[in-house]
C-alpha cells in the first residue's frame, strides 16, 4: 500500500516542509507556536504581556506618587539645603539607629518563624493544626498595643529593647506564614534522596529543603523590614528614636516639610536597598513543581526526647506574643473605672474599620496581582523596577503619604479630599508590597509549563491568566488579601489624617485615649481592634494547616 509523504515525514521534523514556511497543521505546528509564546511571555520572556504591563505600570505609577511629592517637598529649598539634612550628624545616628532596630527584630523574626514552621509542619508536634493557627494571632495585635502592654507591665522596657521586643512578636508571623506554606510545597522525595545518599537530617535541611525555603524566608524577612522601617506607634511609645519618629516630629513641629521630606527620601533610599538585596538571595533557580510531588504524605519527624522542648517553644511564643497582651487588656478592662462601653459607638465604630479595610484590602490586591505575575514569571531588569515601585511606598511614614495624597488632591483631585476613597488610596500605597509578595511567592509555586501549555494550545494572555495563573495561585492570594485586611485595620498615621469628618476607626480612638492617658478607656476598643483582626488571622492559619 502506498505511504502519502505525510505519513512517510518522521514527526516533529521539519525537513519537509516548504521553505520559508511552517507548517500550519499537526503535532509540530503546536510545539514550535509553544516555543514561541513562551519565549515571549514565559518564565524566561523578554517582556510580559499587556494584559499584565498596562496594570502594573499603573499600579507602579500609584505606588510612586508620593515620592514626586517628597521631590518638589526635599528640593523645595533647594539641593543644597536638602543635603545638609541628610548629611547631618542626626541623620546619620538616626540611620544607625533603624538599621540596628530592623537587623535585630528581623533576626528574631526568622528564628521565629522558621522553627515555628518547621515545628507545626514537618514533625509530630502535639497539638499541630492548634499551634499553626496561634503562631498566625499575633498580627491581629497592633504593635502600639503590644508596646503598650509591656509598657504597662514593665515600665524599664522603654527604649531599643522594648521597641525591638514589641516589634518582634508582632513580626514574626510575616515569616511564618510563606515558610510555613513552602514546607508544605516542597516535595518530599528530594529530601529523601539526600537520606538515601548518606546525608543525616542536619545536612539535608541545609543542602536541600533550606534553599527551596530560602525564597519564602527571604520575602517574610524583607516585609518585616519594611514594617519596622515604617512604624510609628511602637517607637513612640518606647520613645525609641527613628527615622518615623523623627519624621513625625518635624512635620509636626514646624511649617516647613522640607526636612521631614529629606528624611522621608532617606527611608525611601533604604527600602530600595532593602528590595535589591532580597531580590539577589532568591537566585536564579526556579522553585516550581510539575506537579504535586508524591503521592503520599510527608512523613513527620519523631521530635523523641525534644518533644517537652519543642512545645515549651510554642508556648513560650505564644503566652508572650497572644496570652500577655490579651491579659494586660484584660486588667485594664476589670480595674479601670473610666471604661465605660458604649456598645453602639463601640459597633459603628468597628462596622467602619470593618468597612475601610475591607475596600483598602480589595483595591491593593487588585494592584498587586499584575506586578505579583509579573515578579514571579519575568526577569529583567524592567520587571525589577516594576518590583521595587512597587515596595517604594511601604517604608514610607503613614503620615508622609497622607500628606502626599493630601497634596494631589487638593492641587489634581479635590473632590477626593477628605472622602473614604483617599484613605483607601493611602492603604493601598503603603500595604501594597504584602499583596505583591503573597502573589509572587503562590506563582512561583504554580508550575509555569502549564501556562505554556494553554499558551500552545491557543489561549490568548489573558484567557491564560484567567483559566490557569490565577485559579492555581488563588489561595495565596487569599492569604495576602487576609494579611492587608489586618493591617490596613490596624493602620494608625495616614488614618488620623485623611479619615472623613466624623468617622473614628478602633485604631483612631485606641491611640485618642491613650494619648490622653485613658488607658482603661482605650482598653474597649483594643480589645475589640485584636477581635476583629483574630477573625481573619485565625482563617488564614487554618487555611495554612
Amino acid at each position: 500500500m502506498p505511504t502519502s509523504p505525510s505519513s512517510a515525514r518522521p514527526t516533529g521534523t521539519l525537513a519537509a516542509a516548504p521553505v520559508g514556511r511552517e507548517p500550519q497543521h499537526g503535532p509540530d505546528s503546536g510545539r514550535r507556536r509553544g516555543r514561541r509564546l513562551a519565549g515571549r511571555f514565559g518564565t524566561a520572556g523578554r517582556r510580559p504581556p499587556l494584559i499584565l504591563l498596562v496594570p502594573a505600570c499603573a499600579a507602579a505609577l500609584f505606588a510612586l506618587l508620593p515620592l514626586g511629592y517628597l521631590a518638589v517637598r526635599a528640593l523645595q529649598r533647594g539641593p543644597a539645603f536638602a543635603w545638609d539634612v541628610v548629611a547631618d550628624t542626626r541623620t546619620l545616628d538616626l540611620l544607625g539607629r533603624s538599621l540596628g532596630l530592623t537587623a535585630v527584630v528581623v533576626t528574631a523574626c526568622l528564628l521565629l518563624g522558621v522553627s515555628l514552621a518547621w515545628l507545626t509542619v514537618r514533625t509530630r508536634l502535639p497539638g499541630g493544626r492548634a499551634w499553626s493557627v496561634l503562631a498566625t494571632l499575633p498580627l491581629a495585635v497592633p504593635s502600639y498595643v503590644a508596646a503598650f502592654a509591656w509598657l504597662s507591665a514593665e515600665p524599664g522596657l522603654a527604649g531599643f529593647g522594648g521597641a525591638a521586643l514589641a516589634l518582634t512578636l508582632v513580626s514574626f508571623p510575616y515569616v511564618y506564614l510563606p515558610a510555613a506554606a513552602a514546607l508544605r510545597g516542597i516535595d518530599p522525595a528530594q529530601e529523601e534522596a539526600a537520606r538515601s545518599l548518606g546525608h543525616g537530617p542536619l545536612g539535608t535541611f541545609l543542602r536541600v529543603t533550606l534553599p527551596q525555603l530560602r525564597p519564602a524566608a527571604a520575602g517574610g524577612a524583607l516585609l518585616v523590614a519594611l514594617y519596622v522601617l515604617s512604624d510609628f506607634g511602637a517607637v513612640s511609645l518606647m520613645r525609641y528614636d527613628t527615622f518615623t519618629r523623627a519624621i513625625h516630629t518635624s512635620y509636626r513641629a514646624s511649617f516647613d516639610r522640607t526636612p521631614a521630606a529629606a528624611l522621608s527620601v532617606v527611608l525611601v533610599a533604604m527600602t530600595i536597598a532593602l528590595v535589591a538585596a532580597e531580590a539577589r538571595t532568591r537566585g536564579r533557580a526556579g522553585h516550581a513543581r510539575t506537579g504535586t510531588g508524591t503521592a503520599r504524605p510527608v512523613v513527620p519527624v519523631a521530635l523523641g526526647r525534644w518533644r517537652p522542648f519543642a512545645l515549651l517553644w510554642c508556648g513560650t511564643v505564644t503566652a508572650v506574643a497572644v496570652a500577655f497582651p490579651l491579659g494586660t487588656l484584660g486588667y485594664w478592662l476589670a480595674v479601670g473605672s473610666s471604661a465605660t462601653w458604649d456598645l453602639g459607638g463601640l459597633a459603628q465604630t468597628a462596622w467602619a474599620t470593618f468597612g475601610v479595610a475591607a475596600a483598602g484590602a480589595g483595591l491593593t490586591t487588585f494592584l498587586a496581582l499584575p506586578v505579583g505575575v509579573i515578579a514571579a514569571r519575568h526577569r529583567g531588569r524592567g520587571a525589577g523596577l516594576l518590583e521595587q515601585a512597587a515596595y517604594a511606598g511601604h517604608a514610607l511614614p503613614g503620615i508622609t503619604v497622607a500628606l502626599a495624597l493630601v497634596f494631589f488632591a487638593v492641587r489634581y483631585a479635590y473632590p477626593l479630599y477628605q472622602q473614604l476613597p483617599l484613605l483607601v488610596g493611602a492603604y493601598a500605597v503603603l500595604f501594597l508590597p504584602v499583596a505583591v509578595a503573597a502573589t509572587r511567592a503562590a506563582v512561583l509555586q504554580a508550575p509555569p509549563v502549564l501556562e505554556d501549555v494553554a499558551r500552545s494550545l491557543g489561549r490568548r494572555p489573558w484567557q491564560v491568566l484567567r483559566e490557569v495563573t490565577v485559579p492555581l495561585a488563588a489561595p495565596g492570594v487569599a492569604a495576602g488579601a487576609a494579611l492587608t485586611f489586618v493591617v490596613c485595620m490596624k493602620e494608625l498615621p495616614a488614618t488620623l489624617l485623611l479619615r472623613p469628618t466624623g468617622m473614628d476607626t478602633l485604631a483612631t480612638r485606641l491611640w485618642t485615649e491613650t494619648g490622653a492617658g485613658s488607658f482603661a478607656a482605650a482598653a474597649p476598643y483594643a480589645a475589640a481592634l485584636i477581635l476583629l483582626a483574630a477573625v481573619p488571622s485565625y482563617l488564614l492559619g487554618r487555611h495554612r494547616t
